[in-house]
């Protein structure tokens, strides 16, 4: 479908203005600078150089750029601008309004529903998904091939990818008298807050006796593991193959960057970046930067780089 131009100002605020052929431009796809043709909808990195002359060599008739643009040193004729601070974030707004996938709400045939589950109705749920004796919120998705185990709690607006196993047992095991394992129970279950996502063959382990919580807002990306009892605060980012180990804390507004891993029962504070395959052995203050293996504050860590750096010449 081709929307025009016209039809973004119901999606912009009054932080973001439009200028340029507004009545005679249109879209009906998105794309990369590089991919565009004359009906893509595309945006302009704020640190691009020469980004007037980006513009006007782009195919591309609707362009989403930051205010610094001068604007006099475009061809407006046919060119419409969508002019704000974050490019980024109001190109995301523009095309999810317009392009997003939209869902019927409803269990697929393949589907098993427990009698007992709570499932809103205004929620989809996928082909070959299993939830047991659990909750699911208004609005939310859940896509094919997934397993909800007994006592998870899902809330609204959710986003569960294709593959996620949620509420099976932790890894906690004692050895007995003779040396051999014994399983500690898990009594425990999942929690997950509205506004959440969380990526395709992701595991979240239920908890041992309290709960695993997935706080509001959180992203989850494909192919992490969550233990048992770890709280994932609100709003946080924990990517790619990234390991959490039991009972940690994450809190507020935290990013956990791809293949990093924390130990057990480690507190992470408040706005703080583990770096990329960092190993997080301690607790970490608000705020602070972290990485290498084990995980340093990132000053002391490329000191330490230095080091061995001048060792080796």
């Amino acid at each position: 479908m081709r929307y025009n131009s016209s039809e973004i100002l119901a999606v912009v605020t009054d932080s973001e203005r439009m200028v340029g052929n507004i009545s005679s431009t249109s879209f009906d796809n998105v794309a990369t600078l590089e991919e565009a043709n004359q009906f893509s909808l595309i945006w302009i990195k704020p640190n691009k150089k020469n980004k007037e002359e980006i513009i006007n060599n782009s195919i591309a008739t609707v362009i989403v750029c930051d205010d610094s643009v001068a604007v006099e040193q475009i061809n407006l004729l046919n060119k419409c601008l969508v002019i704000c601070q974050n490019p980024k974030l109001i190109f995301i707004r523009i095309a999810s309004h317009f392009f997003s996938q939209k869902f019927d709400f409803g269990i697929h045939s393949t589907a098993f529903v427990n009698k007992k589950a709570i499932v809103d109705p205004e929620t989809y749920i996928g082909p070959n998904t299993y939830i047991g004796i659990s909750k699911v919120g208004k609005g939310t998705i859940i896509h094919g091939n997934c397993f909800i185990y007994d006592n998870v709690e899902i809330g609204n607006n959710v986003v569960i990818h294709a593959g996620t196993v949620i509420g099976s047992d932790g890894f906690g095991y004692s050895r007995n008298e003779i040396g051999e394992l014994e399983k500690f129970p898990h009594f425990g279950g999942v929690i997950i807050e509205d506004f959440v996502e969380v990526g395709s063959n992701t595991s979240i382990d239920r908890g041992s006796l309290g709960n695993t919580i997935i706080k509001e807002g959180a992203k989850i990306d494909n192919l992490v593991h969550i233990a048992h009892n770890v709280i994932v605060g609100k709003s946080c980012l924990v990517i790619a193959n990234s390991m959490i180990g039991g009972s940690t804390i994450i809190d507020d507004f935290s990013w956990i960057a791809p293949s990093a891993s924390i130990l057990n029962q480690v507190k992470i504070g408040k706005n703080v970046t583990v770096g990329m395959g960092a190993v997080v052995t301690k607790s970490i203050p608000d705020g602070e930067t972290w990485t290498g293996v084990p995980a340093k504050p990132m000053q002391e860590f490329l000191e330490i780089q230095k080091k061995i750096k001048a060792l080796s010449k």
